[in-house]
């Protein structure tokens, strides 16, 4: 094995710069494999796809801003497997130059949904927000330029990788904010069911009939399989194509699941999985609490 293949073999593409959450994440679930910044959700897809990473982490939604715009169209045109989840808890920091006091900040920089997700403490502080790419570059902007009437929102290992001081912490508007990650591999990865929960992932496209989506899905409640997603959305700009995402909870081993695809595989064009995986305890914790 070759340097290049050794390192490929070790690294792992996140998208966004050095210091984002997704990069966060990458050190939280895999500590021991280098993290690989790209510069798009696509490029990061593409380093795994052509060798240039064995892994990708890829955020799919968060508890407070939703699903991750583009994501579930690049996910059904990679040639990629999801082997895996991940939920990591979003604790935002306001990120400013050594020396600075909150009263000496006037604008605060950071992607639009760390902004949104901290609107109350920027309101109660009269803090201008502008939206920028993403908050590690946002950060590292901040540092780069050394005004310290511009702050930003990001995550604590930003503040470390680009020398900026935690002015307040955790300021997000709820506790509860968590991102949602999905682990993608060149490989399908096999999970035996017998070794605990599993999460299966598919995409399809059901017949265009009357009903046609409601008898696709009516397998999954007569065979008690829990649908934890479905989202839909159009295809090439087609009003009458549509392509559904959905994760539900079990194994197509398992028999009532393996009857409730067959059911959606009968009423359906096209179903197709993405992938087979363990579902990670937080799904299961985040339900107890909710209850």
């Amino acid at each position: 094995m070759t340097k290049e293949n050794s390192d490929a073999e070790r690294s792992i593409a996140f998208q966004g710069e050095l210091g984002a959450y997704s990069h966060l994440a990458c050190t939280v679930l895999f500590p021991e494999m280098t993290p690989l910044p790209s510069p798009g959700f696509e490029d990061a897809f593409a380093a795994v796809e052509d060798g240039h990473a064995k892994l990708a982490l890829i955020p799919v939604e968060n508890s407070v801003a939703g699903r991750v715009a583009d994501i579930h169209h690049i996910l059904p045109a990679s040639r990629l497997h999801i082997i895996g989840e991940f939920f990591l808890p979003v604790n935002h920091h306001l990120l400013a130059i050594p020396g600075t006091k909150l009263s000496d900040i006037r604008e605060v920089r950071s992607h639009v949904h760390a902004i949104g997700q901290c609107r109350k403490f920027l309101r109660q502080n009269g803090l201008k927000a502008v939206v920028g790419h993403d908050t590690a570059g946002c950060a590292a902007d901040v540092a780069r330029n050394g005004d310290k009437s511009v702050a930003a929102i990001a995550s604590e290992l930003s503040g470390k990788i680009y020398g900026l001081e935690s002015l307040a912490v955790n300021i997000e508007d709820a506790g509860h904010n968590t991102t949602r990650f999905l682990v993608m591999s060149r490989e399908a990865k096999s999970f035996d069911p017998r070794l605990g929960p599993a999460v299966t992932s598919f995409v399809f496209h059901v017949r265009n009939v009357p009903a046609a989506l409601y008898k696709a899905l009516g397998g999954f409640a007569t065979n008690g399989v829990n649908m934890t997603k479905l989202e839909s959305y159009q295809v090439n700009g087609n009003f009458t194509a549509t392509q559904f995402y959905a994760d539900i909870e079990g194994h197509p081993e398992q028999a009532n699941v393996r009857l409730a695809l067959e059911e959606l595989d009968f009423f359906s064009r096209e179903v197709r999985i993405l992938g087979v995986y363990p579902a990670h305890p937080y799904r299961f914790k985040a339900r107890l609490a909710a209850d």
